[in-house]
């Protein structure tokens, strides 16, 4: 019998075992909670949606106490037959009669404030207290969605992300709250400008004064906009009292950008000069020299203009825009990274009356940045800078601590982690279609798939995927309006996305791709203001969407076999005159007028001959 080896894990899977049973016991004595597990690495994970088990047990942890579940009822979606309306959305009275009780409730939409505290107070109390005032703005809140029936936003839900945010308001002099401008008051919290005023002295301490601190909206992406939807939005928020401003992280990351190449390409143009002229023969002459400042004076602007020149030759449309009196009102303009930053000095209070026990006042403005997921805030940080330092993500939690940034000697950058405020909302596909819900998770698509054929028109879904939708018409019992299932299978097809099995069109991954697209502006859609048209306020959007492919290939309308040939004219029946609104229709009408001009044909040729 072979000697037996030495065992390299002396301690063994039941010392493992046992180590992790004296570890749960202990945390579970120091908690005194037997509902969850303490993990001290999860506290700034950012929690937006919770299943009813794990909202049970996080109220259970934060309340100190236990709670019975109760079961709740199960809503049926039923959909009548031949009803083209899609059930998980609501109809036009549906919608307007949701609108205003969201409008009489929506001082009941409140941010979590934290409590009156004293630096004479005990961290233990604070602590306790802070948990205490956010039970109540959570059981405020269940309220609205349990007895109401409002629904809500996905809101933050985790204390200690929203600790980040009491911090950042009592440090900030100037609270920015970035907006997307596709959507600014789906993203715009009315309730933090208010909190903001609330907050008290140099370090939000009680006692020290109120109403010292300002706001600034600053509307991301204004660039998605045309200057005559900036004017309609500046004239809205003039009207309401809001400073605001207008900018585009992206269009200032471009700029910047292309500098740097420029600047590189000068400097490699120079570089190979050099290696030339110290290859040849011969003494020098003065023509022959060329110094550095002079090369650089030369060559960067003409890298500059000759980059400006491809861009005015690719973005014509925007010139016309801005050539407009709507884009040369000063209220509408898309500020640039400088005058970004002397904004954020101008619309910031007097400094001195930040003075601290000591009777003088900071030496630098406080810049606080507060925001929701996927509205630009890191990137506008990263414009801000000039280059990037701070991560940018759509997810939820991707800050986790505020960050302090020196944007000049002048000015410190407070960056809040994103959060999700709570907001009244409508459906969850609208949520899914504004960016606030994942569309990696959903599990229900016709309904953010139907909101986007109904505020994007067919001529414009069509071109920019090169589909031809096939629709019902009224004459065949529909409405003459394209539907979530039409569209999905004609770009499933066009795309190949076949399920496994029979071959049939895959909606679902068809329908992630077209609410991706949604989401980043490929298929552009902006809200306007309160009573405002939205189709009105579209149309310039979408005759500039109709332009940007123009003379696009058009995708084959069935399935077709490797290497066939898939070209389908843009007209496909010249001969047709008037087109019905049905395939039905539009078949009769060509045979109808195919056999008149077969008719016709034939009675001339007879008449030739004879």
């Amino acid at each position: 019998m072979p000697p037996r080896q030495k065992n390299q894990n002396p301690s063994g899977l039941g010392r493992a075992i046992i180590n992790k049973k004296f570890k749960d016991a202990k945390e579970r004595q120091e908690s005194g909670l037997y509902t969850t597990e303490v993990d001290s690495t999860t506290r700034l994970k950012s929690v937006t949606q919770e299943r009813d088990l794990d909202e049970f047990l996080n109220t259970a942890q934060l309340a100190g106490t236990e709670f019975t579940a109760e079961r709740r009822n199960v809503k049926i979606i039923q959909s009548p037959a031949g009803s083209t309306h899609n059930p998980h959305l609501l109809t036009d009275q549906e919608e307007e009669s949701t609108l205003k009780k969201h409008q009489l409730n929506k001082e009941r939409l409140r941010v979590p404030r934290r409590p009156p505290w004293t630096k004479a107070i005990t961290t233990s109390q604070l602590d306790r207290q802070e948990k205490d005032a956010f039970l109540e703005w959570r059981r405020g809140l269940a309220q609205l969605q349990e007895e109401d029936k409002f629904l809500l936003t996905p809101f933050e839900r985790n204390i200690e992300v929203w600790r980040q945010l009491w911090r950042v308001l009592e440090r900030s002099h100037l609270v920015v709250q970035i907006v997307d401008a596709r959507n600014p008051l789906r993203f715009r919290c009315e309730d933090l400008e208010s909190y903001v005023k609330d907050v008290e002295g140099a370090e939000g301490e009680a006692g020290t004064g109120r109403d010292k601190r300002k706001t600034l909206l600053l509307i991301n992406k204004a660039d998605l906009l045309t200057a005559t939807q900036r004017r309609i939005w500046a004239d809205y928020f003039d009207g309401q009292g809001i400073q605001y401003a207008f900018f585009s992280a992206a269009n200032a990351a471009a700029l910047q950008q292309a500098r740097r190449d420029a600047i590189a390409q000068a400097e490699e143009e120079q570089l190979q000069d050099e290696a030339s002229l110290s290859d040849s023969d011969g003494p020098d002459t003065p023509s022959d020299s060329v110094s550095d400042d002079d090369f650089a004076e030369e060559s960067v602007p003409e890298s500059l203009s000759h980059s400006e020149s491809e861009t005015e030759d690719e973005h014509q449309y925007v010139l016309t825009e801005e050539d407009s009196p709507d884009g040369k009102d000063p209220r509408t303009k898309v500020l640039s990274v400088l005058e970004l930053e002397d904004l954020f000095v101008t619309a910031a209070p007097d400094l001195s009356i930040f003075a601290g026990p000591s009777g003088e006042p900071p030496t630098k403005l406080v810049v606080g940045l507060v925001g929701y997921p996927n509205v630009g805030k890191s990137s506008t940080i990263n414009a801000l800078l000039g280059e990037k330092k701070v991560s940018v993500s759509s997810t939820p939690g991707k800050t986790k601590h505020f960050q302090t940034i020196h944007l000049s000697p002048a000015i410190v950058l407070c960056d809040c982690p994103g959060l999700v405020f709570p907001q009244f909302a409508t459906t969850k596909a609208a949520l899914v279609c504004d960016g606030v819900l994942p569309i990696d998770q959903m599990r229900e698509y016709s309904g953010p798939v139907a909101l986007v054929a109904k505020r994007i028109p067919k001529e414009v879904l069509e071109a920019t995927y090169g589909l031809t939708i096939k629709f019902k018409g009224v004459e065949e019992g529909g409405d003459g309006k394209i539907t979530a299932e039409d569209f999905l299978i004609a770009y499933a097809i066009a795309r190949g996305f076949m399920r496994s099995g029979q071959g049939n069109p895959d909606e679902a991954r068809a329908a992630r791709y077209v609410l991706k697209d949604y989401v980043n502006g490929k298929l552009l859609f902006c809200h306007p203001p309160p009573s405002t048209p939205e189709q009105s306020f579209n149309q310039r959007t979408h005759e500039l969407s109709l332009l940007r492919v123009t003379g696009k290939k058009r995708a084959p309308v069935t399935r077709v076999g490797k290497g066939a040939d898939t070209f389908v004219p843009a007209n496909p029946s010249p001969i047709l005159v008037a087109q019905g609104q049905g395939l039905k229709s539009q078949a009769l009408d060509q045979d109808f007028l195919l056999s008149q001009f077969e008719s016709i044909s034939t009675s001339i040729f007879t008449r030739y001959l004879s």
